[in-house]
């Protein structure tokens, strides 16, 4: 059966103002006889951005019925800026209105719990759909397709152009710059992300010699190459570059895709990837199970789907290139020799877990680097942590989980990032973060165990890279990526300084929180595959369910793994507020066809509660195929 409400009305968009709209302030009733799909989202987070692009084709092909409203609820402060929120919609190329609902007044209206949700309304106004999580594509297009087809019959469509007005163009070198390198000849490469390019620039950092891609958003190789929104870039070893026939690695973000840039001419080849994105479970992987993928098992790496690389570095020590796949929570080893990819540490599942490569879950990885030890060091963005892999073993230095950010030096363990997105070494041995939504670098220094601020002010910086002076000078120089000022900054940094303590308080991602009865709960998670399809258990159970919580104490009974999208839980009448973890999974096919589709349904859920008597003793949590 279809997951539709009988005839309920979609609650009024209520916000603190509007973009994409030319300044006018939007209300149902403007929107009456079009389709209209919520999208509910926030811009750190990668499935939500996974879903931008899901909706652009859909988007395109019924523009004349259907409206598409990104109501953007905050998960970080910084999100809550509105200069900031601006931005990332110029930055993602959103094409349709936006609704800034910082308070989340309209997410909890729709009763929104997770990010992203998409809530769809018919042209009468009322909802028939909500969907959380991502790869909804498919199943959204067919209920589009059934829903124009069904009022125009009726009468109750209006065809037309929609209420988007595009903000005025910008212009500059840079638009959204992600990372950069230095090449051999002294100039830098920087991916240019908003220009869906490379470019190379003097040393100065502000002169262009040359642009490597159309500049238009694209998957092709060759001499006139196309990217979409290029992030890590790593310069090949020297003593390599001639067999392999190219210089640089790029991490192209959009496109899924590992791709290799030969300098002499701008040559392009496809390294890895298909170009289309590596779901869990999806159709080409589904048969091995995340269980198969074994750290001495290698994969042809052009035949297996990427999910969103953000950050290349190479490792001496793993014989490859580590790749931060900020998109299924993981890192994964490229082996430039045999052209295979190995996955080198995570689960598959979004949190913060140490412990050997298959124990580590990782929260979208955005940034590398490599010590002389060999010890990769990894941003880790949703969790804001900083984290380490030593021989295989992932441990956090900084860091508390999901929900929990801020600025604050101190004892490492006590110290707070926001959502940092870059990471380096220092000729010391200490490490420099690019603590982006905090506008700051912040400096770790392992033999102290200490963290401290180096600079404040910066916008969105989002890539360091630390430069000593060759001519014998102690002086450090850190060249900044400034994504969000569209630069690059250069911060000396003079022999000893280790950084000002500073102390902006610890923070937590604000939701409504979930009233719970203590002592028995029932948690199910219904699921019905879309119109045409049905589960799909060829290969074991169609389903998977895993349940934890933030403190583990909250939950006496009902933690682990299971095949049932339902489970009985027992909460500590103790432990007062807390959040609830929750992943489910489940695969369907197409019911017709020879070779009929496969479509997986999955969704992480962090939901805050609180513990109280009186409170539900039901946690219903939607999947929709």
């Amino acid at each position: 059966m279809e997951i539709k409400t009988s005839r309920v009305r979609a609650a009024e968009l209520v916000g603190r103002g509007w973009l994409n709209t030319g300044g006018r302030t939007l209300g149902l009733a403007d929107l009456r006889g079009k389709i209209v799909v919520l999208d509910f989202w926030t811009f750190c987070c990668i499935n939500c951005l996974h879903v931008l692009d899901e909706l652009r084709e859909l988007e395109e092909q019924h523009r004349d019925a259907l409206v598409i409203v990104g109501v953007h609820s905050p998960k970080f402060e910084y999100e809550a800026d509105p200069a900031a929120l601006a931005a990332a919609v110029e930055r993602y190329e959103v094409h349709h209105p936006v609704l800034d609902d910082p308070e989340l007044v309209t997410w909890s209206a729709y009763g929104a719990r997770a990010w992203p949700t998409l809530v769809v309304i018919d042209p009468e106004g009322y909802v028939v759909a909500n969907m959380a999580g991502e790869g909804h594509a498919s199943a959204l297009a067919a209920l589009v397709a059934e829903l124009i087809a069904d009022h125009d019959v009726k009468g109750t469509l209006h065809r037309g152009n929609g209420p988007y007005t595009p903000p005025a163009p910008t212009s500059g070198t840079l638009r959204f710059p992600a990372k950069v390198i230095r090449l051999p000849n002294g100039n830098l490469l920087v991916a240019d992300a908003g220009h869906h390019s490379l470019a190379e620039l003097l040393p100065d950092g502000e002169s262009l010699i040359r642009r490597i891609g159309t500049g238009e958003r694209g998957f092709v190789d060759g001499k006139l190459p196309q990217f979409s929104e290029p992030n890590g870039l790593c310069l090949v070893p020297a003593k390599l570059r001639e067999k392999l026939g190219y210089d640089v690695v790029v991490a192209d973000t959009v496109n899924h895709a590992l791709r290799g840039v030969r300098l002499a001419d701008g040559w392009v080849t496809t390294l890895a990837g298909t170009g289309e994105q590596f779901m869990v479970g999806g159709l080409e992987n589904y048969a091995h199970h995340t269980e198969a993928f074994l750290p001495e098992a290698g994969y042809p790496s052009r035949e297996l789907r990427l999910s969103s690389p953000w950050d290349v570095v190479w490792s001496e020590a793993a014989g490859g290139f580590i790749i931060a796949m900020a998109g299924n929570h993981t890192l994964w080893l490229y082996d430039p020799a045999e052209s295979e990819l190995r996955l080198f540490a995570g689960t598959f599942n979004e949190g913060l877990a140490d412990g050997m490569w298959h124990e580590a879950w990782f929260a979208q990885p955005s940034g590398l680097a490599v010590d002389e030890s060999g010890a990769i060091w990894v941003v880790d963005s949703e969790t804001s942590a900083l984290r380490a892999v030593v021989s295989t073993i992932t441990r956090t230095l900084i860091g508390k989980g999901l929900f929990d950010f801020g600025h604050r030096d101190g004892v490492a363990d006590q110290a707070m990032l926001q959502h940092p997105l870059g990471v380096a070494m220092l000729p010391d041995g200490s490490v420099v973060i690019a603590d982006t939504y905090n506008g700051a670098l912040r400096r770790f220094d392992p033999s102290t165990n200490e963290v401290a601020t180096i600079a404040t002010g910066l916008a969105e910086p989002s890539d360091v890279l630390v430069e000593v002076d060759s001519a014998g000078s102690t002086t450090v120089e850190l060249l900044v990526v400034e994504s969000a000022a569209h630069r690059l900054t250069r911060i000396a940094l003079p022999p000893g300084l280790a950084g000002e303590i500073l102390d902006h308080g610890a923070q937590r991602t604000q939701r409504p929180a979930t009233v719970i009865a203590p002592g028995s709960l029932r948690l199910a998670v219904p699921f019905a595959p879309a119109s045409g399809q049905m589960l799909d258990d060829r290969w074991g159970p169609a389903s998977s369910l895993q349940v934890s919580s933030t403190p583990p104490e909250l939950l006496l009974e009902g933690a682990g793994d299971g095949g049932e999208l339902f489970r009985e839980l027992r909460i500590n009448p103790d432990v007062s507020t807390g959040v609830l973890h929750v992943t489910a999974k489940a695969a369907s096919c197409d019911k017709e066809g020879e070779f009929p589709a496969c479509h997986l349904a999955q969704q992480d859920w962090g939901v805050p509660v609180v513990v109280r008597d009186g409170g539900d003793t039901t946690l219903i949590l939607p999947l929709r195929g």
